[in-house]
């Protein structure tokens, strides 16, 4: 299972990037395929990755969305993820993943929390 955690500044004054290289450091045994970390003003993220649906370097997170506005870090399935994709490639989303992280964080990206419905 792949492992993720993070930090946000907005409401705290505790993160930066030694609290997140701890954190990376501390879920290093939950991914052995890939890892990544996100730092700006705002949150630290970080991630290991145990690599399932798609196998290739498009996977890693963090991700950001195509516009580069959304970061994200995940872990779960979305059971219907090929179904939303297909909606959203029909409204001419361009995917460089096979991952239903990429699906979930395009289908945020158009459609906000609203998108949790689906």
């Amino acid at each position: 299972m792949c492992g993720i955690a993070g930090f946000s500044l907005f409401n705290f004054d505790e993160g930066g990037e030694s609290s997140l290289e701890a954190m990376h450091k501390a879920i290093y045994h939950r991914g052995p395929d890939a890892s990544g970390t996100y730092i700006d003003e705002h949150i630290g993220l970080c991630h290991r990755r145990l690599s399932i649906l798609d196998l290739s370097e498009a996977g890693n997170q963090p991700m950001s969305s195509a516009d580069g506005n959304l970061v994200i870090v995940f872990n779960g399935e979305i059971y219907n993820f090929l179904e939303l994709r297909e909606s959203l490639a029909a409204q001419g989303v361009q995917f460089k993943s096979h991952t239903d992280t990429e699906v979930i964080l395009e289908l945020y990206a158009r459609e906000g929390i609203q998108c949790l419905q689906k």
